[in-house]
C-alpha cells in the first residue's frame, strides 16, 4: 500500500541507516507504571497494536523505538512484526531494567551482552538495527568506566547490531559520547533546548541524532496542533537531526503527528 502521506527520510549520520523523520515510540505497548505522561492509559491488546503498526507503516514510518525497560514491548513487537521485519528499523536499548515497578541499572559488559542477546530473542530477529545505552543520568561515568560502549562496539563487529550509541541525559555526556558513537538520542522540545550544542557537535562529527521528548512526554499536546507543528518545524530545521521519536497508541494522534512532520519538513525546506 502506498503511504497516505509522503514522510521524508533522512540518514542517521555515519550509521548510514535511513529512517523517516518521525519514529514511533513503543513504551505504551508494554508498560503503564512509573511514567510521566499527563494522563493515564490502558495498554492496548495485540489487535490494537497490530492495527497501529499497520497504520504507521502505511504512513511511511519505519523506525520503532523500544527497550527492555518498556515491559513487554520487545516481546510483543517480536510477535507482531513477523513477516514485515524487513520494513522496520528497530532501536532498542541496554542498561535499564524495570521490574516490580522499579528501575535498576547495570552497564557492565556482561549485562550489556546478555541484554543484546535477550533482545535478539524477544524481537525474533538476527540483527538489531540500533542499540543505545539507556542512561541513568551518569553519562560521563558510564562512558568512561562501565565498558558498555566498548561492548556494543564488539557486538557490532560480531554482526549482532548495525549501529550503537547512547540515550544521554546531560550536555557534558552528550558531547563526550558524540565522538564515540554512531548515533545519540537526546532531548529537545520548545521548553528545553539545552542539548542543542550536542546536536551541533553531532552534525560536525557525522554522528546521527534521534530526538526524544519532543512533545515533552505528551504535555505539549495540550497546546494543540499548532504547537506540535511549531515544535517539529523548529527541530527538523536542524540538519543534524535524523528523526523525532514520538510515542502514541492513538491512531488519530499518529496521523496528526505525521501530518505535522510532513508540513514541518516542507517548512524547513528539507
Amino acid at each position: 500500500m502506498a503511504p497516505e502521506l509522503e514522510l521524508p527520510r533522512r540518514r542517521l549520520g555515519r550509521a548510514g541507516i535511513e529512517v523517516g523523520v518521525l519514529g514511533l515510540g513503543t513504551v505504551k505497548f508494554g508498560r503503564d507504571q512509573g511514567l510521566k505522561y499527563p494522563r493515564g492509559f490502558t495498554i492496548p491488546d495485540d489487535r490494537a497494536v497490530r492495527a497501529l503498526l499497520d497504520l504507521a507503516r502505511d504512513l511511511g514510518i519505519n523506525l520503532l523505538d523500544t527497550a527492555p525497560a518498556y515491559g513487554d514491548s520487545e516481546a510483543r513487537l517480536g510477535r507482531l512484526l513477523r513477516g514485515t521485519r524487513d520494513h522496520w528499523v528497530i532501536c532498542t536499548k541496554v542498561g535499564e531494567e524495570f521490574e516490580a515497578g522499579v528501575s535498576r541499572h547495570d552497564f557492565s559488559p556482561g549485562h550489556v551482552r546478555a541484554s543484546v542477546e535477550r533482545s535478539l530473542r524477544r524481537l525474533q530477529t538476527g540483527v538489531l538495527d540500533i542499540v543505545l545505552i539507556h542512561s541513568d543520568g551518569n553519562d560521563e561515568l558510564i562512558i568512561e568506566q562501565s565498558g558498555a560502549l566498548e561492548t556494543l562496539a564488539e557486538l557490532k563487529r560480531e554482526g549482532k547490531l548495525r549501529g550503537f550509541g547512547m540515550s544521554t541525559k546531560t550536555v557534558a555526556g552528550g558531547l563526550r559520547a558524540a565522538a564515540r558513537c554512531d548515533l545519540l538520542m537526546v532531548s529537545w522540545n520548545l521548553a528545553d533546548e539545552t542539548e542543542i550544542p550536542v546536536i551541533d557537535r553531532c552534525r560536525e562529527l557525522g554522528t546521527g541524532v534521534l530526538i526524544k521528548k519532543a512533545l515533552a512526554s505528551g504535555h505539549a499536546l495540550v497546546a494543540g496542533d499548532a504547537s506540535v507543528r511549531a515544535t517539529f518545524a523548529r527541530i527538523l530545521a536542524h540538519a543534524g537531526v535524523g528523526s523525532l521519536v514520538i510515542g502514541t497508541i492513538d491512531p488519530d494522534h499518529l496521523r496528526a503527528n505525521v501530518r505535522a512532520a510532513v508540513a514541518a519538513s516542507c517548512d524547513s525546506g528539507r
